[in-house]
């Protein structure tokens, strides 16, 4: 198994999305629409990296109805550790575009074992991987520090890990020196600070090798500890935005599991460009490669502190 990119989706959902022509509190509706696929951050993540030709594989945990759904679309090794797998829903509105997601919490794990079959599974599997990327919630029953030990092995192995998480499992995974953090200012300022350049700043100092900040559809800040840039379209494509921070982690790993990774300059435009590629299209974790490569000569990528965004 060669040039293979692992993604960890721990807590995986069902994606429901109903298409409506206008949600109203407390009325009834038509829906025009019913899409349904797995799903869960790792898993768009996997699916966005086979559509930019790399070979991706999804592990965490599932339920045997989910591994088997799995198993009929994307290369994948589940732990087989929840009594049932958890929905999303979200509602889109034809009228303006507006998009309402709704999401369960998740099953507690059943398997009191589950955490070290995950680790030893991904232990095994470091040598023959290019890239690591750990993304999404934890199930109840999951202690917030495995996301980091898993970070952790892999960067001690020298494989490039990417972290895109929230609360506690972030705050612990950014300790691990090496980590690249990819997410949404929210979740980045809820461990470094409360405005976007100090916070990136923060963390950075505090022993991570990269952070990203998706600030939107085709928007993102790049810190390292040789500088910051701020990539974005001008102009950027309307649509679904869900999916469309996965999709970017995506092309952060895809570069960062080349030897040698291109220069961050070149890293944010290509991430930029297909992050405005999972917008116009509806399902999350597909893209429009067409716009992709159209885009790419579009994306402005500056060396200089953007706006700062408070929390």
């Amino acid at each position: 198994m060669d040039d293979v990119i692992l993604t960890v989706t721990m807590n995986p959902a069902y994606d429901t999305t109903y298409r409506v022509e206008r949600l109203e509190r407390g009325g009834a509706h038509r829906v025009s629409s019913v899409e349904q696929r797995i799903g869960g951050k790792g898993v768009t993540v996997t699916r966005v990296l086979n559509q930019l030709g790399r070979y991706a594989k999804a592990t965490g945990f599932a339920d045997h109805a989910f591994a088997a759904a799995a198993e009929l679309e994307l290369p994948n090794d589940f732990v087989l550790a929840l009594p049932w797998v958890r929905r999303t829903l979200m509602i889109g509105e034809s009228a303006d575009g507006t998009a309402t997601e709704f999401a369960e919490p998740g099953a507690r794990v059943s398997n009191p074992h589950a955490a070290d079959q995950l680790s030893v599974r991904i232990r095994g599997l470091l040598p023959g991987i290019t890239g690591l990327v750990i993304a999404g919630t934890l199930p109840i029953g999951i202690e917030d520090t495995l996301p980091a030990e898993l970070a952790a092995a892999a960067i001690d192995a020298g494989i490039p890990t990417v972290c895109d998480l929230s609360g506690e499992p972030l705050r612990l995974a950014a300790r691990i020196p090496g980590v690249v953090l990819c997410g949404c200012p929210h979740d980045l300022l809820s461990v470094g600070g409360d405005s976007l350049l100090p916070a990136t700043e923060k963390l950075i100092a505090g022993g991570a090798a990269a952070v990203v900040a998706v600030r939107g559809p085709a928007d993102l800040v790049a810190r390292t500890p040789d500088g910051c840039w701020w990539a974005r379209l001008p102009d950027p494509p309307a649509g679904n935005p869900t999916g469309a921070g996965d999709a970017a982690t995506a092309a952060v790993i895809a570069a960062l599991s080349h030897t040698p990774p291109p220069a961050w300059p070149t890293l944010l435009t290509d991430a930029v460009a297909t992050s405005a590629a999972a917008v116009v299209v509806p399902a999350a974790g597909e893209i429009d490669r067409a716009l992709r490569e159209r885009v790419l000569s579009e994306v402005v990528v500056t060396e200089s502190e953007p706006l700062p965004l408070h929390g």
